[in-house]
């Protein structure tokens, strides 16, 4: 397992354990909205502001390479689907664990929706690219949301406690997951699920304060860290952003003093 180890700390600050991605795959799912198309730019601002880890597409690894700067973790996404698709909910794998190795990544990640139609085959997906990583020791960070005709409230912490689980009995290395709304909630999610979770952003909000506040109370319920991606590309000032973030993942600045950040 001492490749996973090697790897997973290119993409997890080694003296708090905790990290900050970034994901900028929304291209294939929406197309190019604001801040994902001048991708070199973006990540720029992104490297700058100090996040441990950006992802993407294969195809945009190129675009996005700077060669300069700082370094970042790279994780790539290997499934995919599109809000033109009968069923946006359905997600195809799109690259493999060895094309992502190839194009340099640090790590993988995969989505998957509990309660969609073919939940069946993304949960297939799943433990397969979980067997690649094992094969390669390259860390799996799943994304696991629930969506689909019977799930009324993806929030709410039954749902996500339980795709948290299914994540990591699955093999994750790292889980992705909604925010539940209140610290006692999430902190079960986090206490069913035997490896990191760390949240995802969502929407983008009207105000930083609001998404400060969903991160302090995430960290304090336990999460390991933010997976943010339109409330911190599609900011005014990406860099001050994900500086703020940084602060409050790895040094626990609060509230008030990451809104002082963004507004420097």
């Amino acid at each position: 397992m001492i490749g996973k180890k090697i790897r997973l700390e290119r993409i997890i600050d080694r003296d708090s354990g905790k990290t900050v991605i970034i994901p900028m795959d929304h291209g294939v799912t929406v197309g190019p909205i604001e801040g994902l198309a001048d991708m070199q730019t973006t990540v720029s601002k992104i490297v700058a502001g100090g996040a441990n880890a950006i992802l993407m597409h294969k195809g945009i690894v190129r675009t996005g390479h700077r060669g300069a700067g700082k370094d970042v973790g790279l994780i790539i996404h290997l499934s995919a689907g599109t809000s033109m698709s009968p069923d946006p909910n359905a997600k195809e794998l799109i690259c493999s664990v060895e094309e992502a190795i190839k194009l340099g990544a640090d790590a993988v990640s995969i989505h998957i929706n509990l309660g969609a139609e073919t939940d069946k085959e993304m949960l297939w997906q799943l433990g397969y690219v979980s067997e690649q990583c094992m094969e390669w020791q390259i860390p799996l960070i799943a994304m696991m949301y629930t969506r689909g005709a019977k799930i009324e409230n993806e929030f709410d912490a039954a749902n996500v406690k339980h795709a948290a689980r299914v994540g990591a009995e699955l093999g994750a290395d790292i889980v992705k997951v909604v925010y539940t709304g209140s610290i006692d909630s999430f902190r079960e999610v986090v206490q069913g699920c035997p490896v990191p979770v760390v949240i995802a952003g969502g929407e983008k909000m009207d105000g930083d304060e609001d998404i400060f506040q969903m991160v302090e109370d995430s960290l304090k319920a336990g999460a390991k860290g933010v997976s943010i991606g339109r409330n911190a590309f599609q900011h005014a000032s990406p860099d001050k952003m994900v500086a703020a973030l940084s602060q409050m993942v790895h040094n626990q600045i609060s509230i008030q003093e990451a809104v002082a950040m963004t507004k420097s």
